[in-house]
């Protein structure tokens, strides 16, 4: 039996897997390629140059590959790259890159994407990430694995975010949020770190207290930025099997952009 619906609108040049089920009404291009065992639901378009992996869960009513919402753009053969086992459920918009950066926007693996969410040119969004109702992400933003948030929240372009980091409903992001931060407000502000998060994915309590330790040093110490990071560099002698979380919080944080600055 055919695994794509008669009123689909498949195009000659569309290379799908022969398991790759399509359904009714729903619109894909010629530049377009779908790995084994992804699903497409009712009335989606996906166009533009656009690589969809493996095992992708994509419901009604989506558009993605479209053209970016950038002015410069003038139909270059820009990207749209999607990894495997993501959900992506109904509403969502992914434009592909634009020339001005990588040209390709990405979604990585195992992604719980909800509805009404906007991935604008050149995002890059990494694995294991959730992102809640009406998530609007502006162009370039990058994402690490296991962010989650919150309904509504509103990125600013350019925008870094974490890993493990956290947002609450309504936050408004200016600037980029470390690894491991909880932050809520509009403009966001850090208000805890995500111990919960990490006692999900198998923290132990040294690595966890390390976390602890560097957010005391970084939003209750007083300290400036450069002064914070030095003493989280101590944290790594201390609790040697914290070392990378310490190492990554300090990567994030010298390449944070001085222009933004972080959440604090």
């Amino acid at each position: 039996m055919s695994q794509i619906h008669p009123t689909a609108i498949i195009s000659p040049g569309a290379e799908l897997d022969t398991s790759v089920r399509v359904g009714p009404y729903s619109v894909i291009g010629p530049h377009v390629r779908i790995g084994a065992g992804t699903t497409v639901a009712s009335h989606c378009v996906i166009e533009g140059h656009t690589t969809i992996g493996c095992d992708n869960r994509i419901f009604q009513f989506n558009s993605l590959g479209a053209v970016p919402q950038d002015k410069k753009y003038n139909n270059e053969p820009c990207e749209l790259v999607i990894g495997d086992r993501n959900t992506i459920r109904e509403f969502c918009t992914f434009n592909i890159g634009s020339p001005g950066d990588r040209a390709v926007t990405s979604l990585g693996h195992d992604n719980w994407i909800m509805a009404y969410v906007h991935l604008a040119h050149d995002c890059q969004v990494g694995n294991h990430t959730i992102f809640a109702n009406n998530t609007q992400l502006a162009g370039h933003v990058v994402v690490d694995d296991w962010v989650i948030l919150g309904g509504f929240t509103v990125v600013h372009q350019f925008c870094r975010i974490g890993a493990h980091s956290f947002t609450a409903m309504n936050s408004l992001l200016f600037a980029d949020l470390p690894p491991f931060v909880m932050a809520q407000g509009q403009p966001a502000q850090a208000r805890s770190m995500n111990f919960e998060g990490l006692r999900r994915r198998g923290f132990s309590a040294e690595r966890i207290s390390a976390v602890k330790a560097m957010h005391k040093v970084l939003y209750r110490d007083g300290l400036s930025l450069g002064d914070a990071m030095v003493r989280m560099g101590v944290l790594a002698a201390e609790k040697p099997e914290a070392q990378p979380d310490v190492d990554m919080m300090l990567s994030f944080l010298q390449a944070a952009s001085p222009q933004r600055g972080i959440v604090r």
